[in-house]
């Protein structure tokens, strides 16, 4: 066969294969694109830091927290071992709006979360969107195939180095040791990710994240400073609050567990029924900055898929804590190094 014929047949094979993926993946090209265009828009209009700070109409309030953010990204590298990179180093305004909507999603009777796979980040237990009409679509369309769905706003993401990740101007009403544990926290993300770990990766970047958060304000503030105190007790409400949620779940598990066989209309019953019970003990936890915890859930109770959205985070933080004190030796430099050597990034 003639080389001509020959490259135009293979030509025609590989063009026939691409049509047959955008064909049968055509649904996760346009999502992909859509979100490709979500982050472009945002990346797009951030405005460098250092601008903002050498204009003398910039406020001294947002001056500080913007320098504090620079003070955080230099500690996470020189102290704890994390990636250079250029995240955070612009600013996005939001407008007081919301910018980024996540679906979640859970069997109805059942502890199990709805996954998703994409290419290269590989399954993650989450969909995110930048436009809130469609979240509420696929929360619809979730819902109606019978799962328990969850719609968040996130505090901030990391793009995995994909895009250039820029402060969220929301992200500037938060206190110094609660601004510090994200900037790190997605920080952890950029350095290491571990491919269909998603809740390996979200417990160990909450785990750096919040531990050297307090380092940091210690380091910056001193250890008998407001700054100290307020994040003291922030941190304190947070594991009260997560303690609760997390033996909520395995209230949940027992529960589905025994009504395995039963029928929905009593599976539904004793399910709310436990979920009142769990919402209802709330106020007992005398939290420092919320007296009344189960306030946001007088409308409507929580699903499973919050329930599972806190053991994504949280569930593994002892054993991390053991590994990071017995193995490591408490240095950060060291565990970060490690997960960076057994795990290559993306």
């Amino acid at each position: 066969m003639p080389k001509r014929k020959l490259l135009k047949r293979i030509g025609l094979g590989l063009f026939a294969v691409v049509v047959v993926l955008a064909i049968w993946n055509g649904p996760l090209i346009i999502y992909s694109l859509r979100q490709g265009m979500g982050q472009l828009s945002i990346v797009w209009n951030a405005k460098p830091v250092e601008e903002i700070l050498a204009d003398p109409a910039t406020p001294d309030s947002l001056k500080q927290k913007l320098n504090l953010i620079n003070e955080v990204r230099r500690y996470a590298i020189d102290s704890l071992g994390l990636k250079d990179t250029e995240n955070y180093k612009t600013l996005f305004d939001q407008q007081g709006k919301e910018v980024m909507w996540v679906v979640t999603a859970s069997e109805p009777y059942r502890l199990k979360e709805k996954i998703w796979e994409f290419p290269i980040v590989g399954r993650v237990p989450y969909k995110g969107f930048f436009d809130i009409d469609r979240a509420k679509a696929e929360k619809q369309n979730l819902e109606t195939d019978g799962w328990d769905v969850s719609v968040s706003n996130p505090s901030g993401w990391s793009t995995l180095g994909w895009f250039t990740d820029p402060i969220l101007s929301d992200m500037l009403y938060k206190s110094e040791g609660d601004l510090a544990s994200l900037i790190i926290h997605e920080m952890v993300h950029a350095t290491i990710y571990v491919k269909d770990s998603s809740s390996f990766n979200e417990n160990l970047a909450s785990f750096i994240g919040d531990l050297a958060a307090l380092k940091f304000i210690d380091y910056k503030y001193g250890n008998q400073s407001e700054e100290h105190f307020t994040y003291i007790y922030e941190d304190a409400d947070f594991r009260k609050y997560n303690s609760h949620i997390l033996r909520g779940a395995n209230l949940l598990d027992s529960l589905y567990e025994a009504i395995d066989k039963a029928t929905v209309d009593v599976k539904q019953n004793l399910k709310k029924s436990a979920m009142q019970k769990i919402v209802s003990s709330m106020d007992t936890l005398h939290l420092h900055y919320n007296r009344h915890p189960s306030k946001r859930f007088e409308k409507k109770l929580p699903t499973n898929a919050y329930f599972l959205s806190f053991r994504r985070y949280q569930s593994q933080q002892l054993d991390l804590s053991e590994m990071f004190e017995n193995k490591f030796q408490s240095d950060f430099k060291k565990m970060v190094q490690h997960f960076k050597m057994h795990y290559p990034f993306l």
